[in-house]
C-alpha cells in the first residue's frame, strides 16, 4: 500500500469503534487505517506543500479542485460536495495583540496613549482552515499555527463517549470551536464600542481624532468579519439539510445548536456595525455643535469689537459733529463705547453665546 510522506507539524488520531486507540502516530500510517470501516482517522496539516496534498489526495480520493482550494488562500467560506467527500472552508477569528510600536499608522498622541492597547487597535486575525470530510477520515489543513487546534482536541476529549458517532462528531467539535471564537471577538468589540460611547460624551479621550480613527477601524474589522465569518451559518445549514445522509438523529441537536449560534453571530455583527455607525454619526454631529459654538463666540466678539470701531470711526470724520473740539465730545464717545460694549456682552452672555 502507498505510504504517505512525512509532513511537518503532524497531528494524528485514530478512533476504533468509538474509542481513542492511538494518537501522534506518523501520517504515513494513515493509509493503514482508512481501509478499516470501524476506524475513524483525523490528521492535521499546517501549511502543507503541494506535494504533501497531492499524495494525500491520491490516497483518500480527494477531488483536484478541492485540493487546489486548500492550497490557495483567501477562499470564501463554503461547502462543496464531491462524490467521495465534502470540502469545507472556514475561518477562525481572534483579535491579535497590537505591536509594541503601535503597529502601522499614526503614533498615538499623549492624550491617546492610554488607549494604545484598546481592542479596537488590535488587528482582526482570520485564519483559514480547509476541511476534507470523508466517510471515516477528517483532514484539517490550517493556513498557520495561529489556529489553536489543541483547543479543538480538548473539546473532543471533554465528551469521549460521543466519539462513537465518528467523523460528524469530530467535525462538530471543530465548527463549535470556530463559532465560539466569533463570540469572543464580538464580545470584545462590543465592550470597546460601549467604552467609545462613554468617551464620546465625557471627552476623556482628549484627542478628538481618536474616536474617528477607532470607529473607522472597527467598522472595517466588522465588514471583514461579516464577509468571512458569518457564512458559517450557510455551511452548517447545508450540513443540517443533509442530516439524513450524514448525521445521526443524536447529532442533529448539536449541529442545530451551532446553527443557532451562527445566527446570533450574524445578528450581533450587524447590530455592532450599526452601533459603530451611530457613534461615528454622533461624533460628527458633536463636532458640528462645537463648530457652531465657536462660530457664535467669534461672531459675538466681532460684534462687540465693532461698537468702538463704529463710534471712533464716526468721531474721526472731517466734518463738524456734536462736541467737536470740546472735552464733552471725548466723554460722549467713551461713554457710548463702554455702554455699547457692556450691553452687547450681557446680551450674548444671556444667550450662552459667550
Amino acid at each position: 500500500m502507498t505510504r504517505l510522506p512525512l509532513v511537518v507539524m503532524e497531528r494524528t488520531r485514530l478512533y476504533r469503534n468509538g474509542v481513542l486507540e492511538a494518537e501522534g502516530f506518523p501520517i504515513a500510517e494513515v493509509s493503514d487505517h482508512v481501509a478499516d470501516p470501524a476506524a475513524v482517522v483525523w490528521f492535521d496539516l499546517c501549511s502543507p506543500t503541494r506535494e504533501d496534498l497531492a499524495t494525500i489526495s491520491e490516497e483518500l480520493g480527494l477531488h483536484a479542485l478541492a485540493v487546489e482550494d486548500a492550497l490557495h488562500s483567501h477562499q470564501r467560506p463554503k461547502l462543496d460536495t464531491y462524490d467521495s467527500h465534502l470540502f469545507i472552508s472556514v475561518y477562525g477569528a481572534k483579535l491579535a495583540d497590537p505591536a509594541s510600536g503601535g503597529g502601522r499608522g499614526e503614533k498615538p498622541s499623549d492624550a491617546g496613549r492610554a488607549h494604545a492597547a484598546d481592542p479596537a487597535d488590535m488587528g482582526l486575525e482570520l485564519i483559514e482552515v480547509s476541511v476534507f470530510v470523508t466517510k471515516n477520515a477528517l483532514v484539517t489543513v490550517r493556513e498557520s499555527p495561529s489556529f489553536d487546534i489543541d483547543e479543538v482536541i480538548r473539546r473532543w476529549d471533554a465528551s469521549p463517549e460521543m466519539a462513537k458517532y465518528g467523523v460528524p462528531y469530530l467535525l462538530h467539535g471543530l465548527l463549535d470551536y470556530v463559532v465560539d471564537g466569533y463570540f469572543e471577538v464580538l464580545q470584545t468589540l462590543d465592550d470597546r464600542i460601549e467604552a467609545l460611547e462613554d468617551d464620546l460624551f465625557d471627552g476623556s479621550s482628549g484627542d478628538q481624532g481618536y474616536i474617528q480613527r477607532q470607529t473607522f477601524g472597527m467598522r472595517k474589522k466588522l465588514v471583514r468579519f461579516r464577509r468571512l465569518a458569518v457564512p458559517v451559518r450557510e455551511i452548517v445549514g447545508s450540513l443540517l439539510r443533509r442530516s439524513e445522509d450524514m448525521l445521526t438523529p443524536q447529532l442533529v441537536p448539536y449541529y442545530q445548536d451551532i446553527y443557532d449560534h451562527s445566527l446570533r453571530t450574524a445578528e450581533w455583527s450587524d447590530s455592532l456595525r450599526e452601533l459603530v455607525g451611530n457613534v461615528r454619526e454622533a461624533h460628527m454631529n458633536q463636532q458640528g455643535f462645537r463648530l457652531n459654538d465657536i462660530m457664535k463666540k467669534i461672531t459675538s466678539w466681532a460684534a462687540i469689537i465693532a461698537v468702538p470701531t463704529l463710534i471712533t470711526g464716526f468721531y474721526g470724520q472731517n466734518v463738524p459733529y456734536p462736541g467737536e473740539g470740546h472735552t464733552l465730545g471725548f466723554w460722549t464717545s467713551t461713554t457710548l463705547i463702554v455702554a455699547g460694549t457692556i450691553l452687547l456682552y450681557r446680551a450674548f452672555k444671556k444667550r450662552n453665546w459667550l
